[in-house]
C-alpha cells in the first residue's frame, strides 16, 4: 500500500510516526513556508526553501536502529553560541548544502534519508519558497498579515488566506505521489499555516482532489493554539469547506474531545463524510497525539481504502 501524509511540524511528525511500519511506501508532503527561527534566516540569506519542517518530517522516518536513531539526533540538534550559528539547527544547514550541491530539492531530500536510512520519502510542498498572507478579523476591524509567523501569531480570526507566488512550481514527485497513494492522511497541523495552505497550491489541490475517497481528514486535537485561538474543530471544517468547496474526504478523524460536540456532527454529515471518533490525546496530555491509537485509526481507514 502507498500513504501519503500531509500537515505540518509536530502534527505530522505524530502522523508519520504512526504511519511508519505499516507500509514500504510511505511519502510525507511538507508545507515550505516557513519564515521564522533557523529556517527563516537560511530561507533570507541563502533563497532556500524553509528546512525546518522537511528536517522533521525526515527525523520521523529514521530507521530505528542505532545509526538511524543517532543520525536522527544530530539532525535534530542545535547550536548554542554567542554567534551567528546561534538556534541554528545542524540539519537544516546540512540539507541547505545538499540542495546546494545537487541543485535539485528533490534529490537534496532523498541524500538525506539515505543517511538516515529513512522508512520513506519526503518531499516539499512546492518548489520554491511561499509566503502566506491572512485578512484577520479583529476589534478594530479587518487586519491584513503577512508571513507564516506572523499568521500564526496575529491576534484575532482569520478569515482569507493567499500566498505568493500564487502559481509556484511544484516538483513532478509530488503530485505523483498523490495521484498513485492508495491512502492519503491530510492533518494535523497548524490549519491556516499547514493544512489548508495545500489547496492553495493548485496542482496539489486538483491532485488531492483526485485522492478525496482515499483521503482521511486528521483534526487536532488541542483545544486551543494561538492560530485558532476562540475557535473549535467544527469551524476549522468549515474553513476548508470554504476555501475548497468541491472538496470531501473520506472520512474526518477526531479526537474524543471534540467528536461529541453536536456542531462538528452535522455539519461532517452535511458535508457527505464519515465523522470516525477515537481516544487520541496521550494520556497526562493536551496537546500530543497517543501514537498507538492514531496508527490503529489509520490501519482501518487503510484496511477501509484496500
Amino acid at each position: 500500500m502507498r500513504i501519503v501524509a500531509l500537515g505540518g511540524g509536530h502534527g505530522l511528525y505524530a502522523t508519520l510516526t504512526a504511519l511508519r511500519g505499516l507500509t514500504d511506501h510511505l511519502t510525507a508532503i511538507v508545507t515550505v513556508a516557513d519564515d521564522g527561527g533557523s529556517s527563516g534566516r537560511l530561507r533570507d540569506e541563502l533563497g532556500v526553501l524553509p528546512p525546518g519542517d522537511l528536517r522533521m518530517a525526515l527525523s520521523a522516518l529514521c530507521e530505528d536502529t542505532e545509526w538511524g536513531r543517532t543520525w536522527r539526533d544530530v539532525l535534530q540538534s542545535r547550536f548554542v553560541t554567542e554567534g551567528p550559528l546561534h538556534g541554528h539547527a545542524l540539519g537544516n544547514l546540512l540539507i541547505a548544502a545538499l540542495w546546494d550541491k545537487t541543485g535539485d530539492v528533490v534529490e537534496g531530500l532523498d541524500w538525506i534519508g539515505r543517511l538516515l536510512r529513512s522508512e520513506g520519502r519526503v518531499l516539499p510542498l512546492a518548489g520554491e519558497p511561499l509566503q502566506i498572507a491572512a485578512m484577520v478579523a479583529t476589534d478594530n476591524g479587518e487586519l491584513a498579515v503577512t508571513g507564516q509567523v506572523a499568521v500564526a501569531t496575529a491576534p484575532g480570526r482569520i478569515t482569507s488566506l493567499s500566498i505568493s507566488p500564487t502559481n509556484p512550481r511544484v516538483p513532478a514527485e509530488t503530485v505523483a505521489a498523490i495521484d498513485q497513494a492508495d491512502l492519503v492522511v491530510l492533518g494535523p497541523g497548524s490549519w491556516y499555516t499547514s493544512v489548508l495552505v495545500h489547496f492553495l497550491v493548485e496542482p496539489v489541490a486538483n491532485a488531492l482532489g483526485r485522492a478525496q475517497d482515499r483521503t482521511v481528514l486528521a483534526l487536532n486535537i488541542a483545544y486551543e493554539d494561538e492560530e485558532t485561538a476562540g475557535t473549535d474543530r467544527v469551524d476549522d471544517v468549515r474553513a476548508l469547506r470554504t476555501l475548497a468547496p468541491d472538496y470531501v474526504p473520506s472520512v474526518v478523524l477526531a479526537d474524543v474531545g471534540h467528536g461529541d460536540d453536536p456542531r462538528l456532527k452535522a455539519e461532517v454529515a452535511a458535508w457527505g463524510a464519515h465523522l470516525a471518533v477515537a481516544s487520541l490525546c496521550a494520556s497526562g496530555t493536551v496537546d500530543r497525539h497517543d501514537i498507538a491509537s492514531l496508527r490503529e485509526q489509520y490501519l482501518r481507514a487503510a484496511e477501509q481504502f484496500a
